[in-house]
């Protein structure tokens, strides 16, 4: 495997990424030959959410979109979200997804290519009941956010690849650590809990590790102040499952979405500062951010 490498680390740089490739789709390929996607995600509080998350999935070149989301917001986000079909999913009093929510998404169980759960959704209780019931019908590449990553520390297992993507606060909880213990010993808690929940573990921060069980731990040090922006992780997770639906192994999708994001970032840094651009702007500059990761030219 091609990687720099450091200090028992291996670092995640554009060269890198070049070396390890990407997997396109034949030029003739339709909607269906890049990907379906599902995104699980919104709450009647936190709605932008599924935007977001599910904007990065296409943006990154997935075909076809689905987005779950609770009725009371569904009707809005579809306006908003032309490209998706839309699932209207039964919602508790609380705003959380009802226990009868995965059920009717089993249909699509065949027919989705990744899915990602989480950004947005409210109740945690609720949250992690519906990820339980939803991970024993779904067999696809899941990328799991915000409170649906809870299962795993919960000792829940998948029937297919998982990928987390906690904050140093959110590893904190999972594993009951203190917050400083985690941003001290980033790398050993990601390869620790990557092996323990057998899983992909995206430990974001200024610098990022990327774990996964039986891989080395991988480490990009390109973050910056500005990507620390409310929205930015539901950014993030839809382009992991973007990248997911088109094929590309977890792993790798975990690494072209970590520096994919970054560089997004950066562009905006250049015309804007480093402070102030939104989440929402940060999918605009994906494709041109991935042309130049993936052929060294930029747009």
């Amino acid at each position: 495997m091609n990687a720099a490498s450091g200090g028992g680390r291996r670092l995640l740089t554009d060269e890198v990424l070049r070396q390890r490739g990407m997997t396109e789709p034949e030029a003739d390929a339709d909607k269906e030959g890049r990907g379906n996607v599902l995104v699980i995600a919104g709450s009647r509080e936190v709605p932008g959410a599924a935007l977001l998350t599910a904007t990065a999935a296409l943006r990154a070149g997935a075909g076809r979109l689905t987005i779950a989301t609770p009725a009371s917001v569904s009707m809005a986000i579809a306006i908003a979200m032309p490209e998706a079909r839309v699932i209207a999913l039964a919602e508790r009093s609380s705003g959380g997804l009802g226990t009868e929510a995965a059920s009717q998404l089993e249909d699509l169980a065949s027919r989705i290519d990744a899915c990602v759960v989480g950004p947005g959704l409210m109740d945690e209780d609720a949250t992690v009941a519906f990820t339980q019931s939803l991970m024993e019908r779904f067999s696809c590449p899941l990328i799991l956010d915000a409170q649906a990553m809870t299962v795993l520390s919960l000792g829940t297992r998948p029937r297919g690849p998982v990928t987390v993507t906690p904050h140093a606060g959110e590893m904190a909880h999972l594993t009951g650590q203190a917050k400083p213990d985690v941003l001290a010993n980033a790398q050993a808690l990601a390869s620790e809990y990557a092996q323990r929940w057998q899983a992909g573990v995206v430990l974001k921060g200024a610098t990022t590790c990327i774990a996964f069980p039986d891989e080395p731990c991988w480490q990009h040090d390109g973050g910056d102040v500005g990507l620390a922006t409310s929205g930015s992780g539901d950014t993030l997770a839809g382009l992991m499952v973007g990248l997911a639906a088109r094929g590309i192994a977890p792993l790798d999708a975990a690494l072209w979405a970590v520096r994919l994001h970054a560089l997004a970032g950066e562009r905006l840094t250049a015309r804007h500062g480093r402070l102030g651009f939104l989440a929402r702007e940060l999918s605009d500059e994906i494709p041109a951010a991935m042309h130049r990761l993936c052929t060294g030219e930029d747009r």
